[in-house]
């Protein structure tokens, strides 16, 4: 799996785990749903991503996406 498959994959279950905790337990969680969207859309602007930085010095090999 390189960086960008491994952002993306993080990204999905951070959406859907908290679209459940929202549901579940407490709607505020649906605030994290929000700062996951506004996160991947100021990645696809800027091309920084903090995830990507976390997954880069756990030694997951780079992607074209996210250097």
């Amino acid at each position: 799996m390189n960086l960008d498959r491994a952002v993306l994959a993080f990204a999905g279950v951070v959406v859907l785990a908290s679209l459940s905790l929202g549901y579940f337990v407490s709607p505020y969680w649906y605030l994290l749903t929000a700062f996951a969207g506004l996160n991947m859309l100021q990645a696809a602007f800027t091309g920084f991503c903090p995830a990507a930085l976390v997954f880069k010095m756990l030694g997951v090999k780079s992607g074209n996406a996210f250097r």
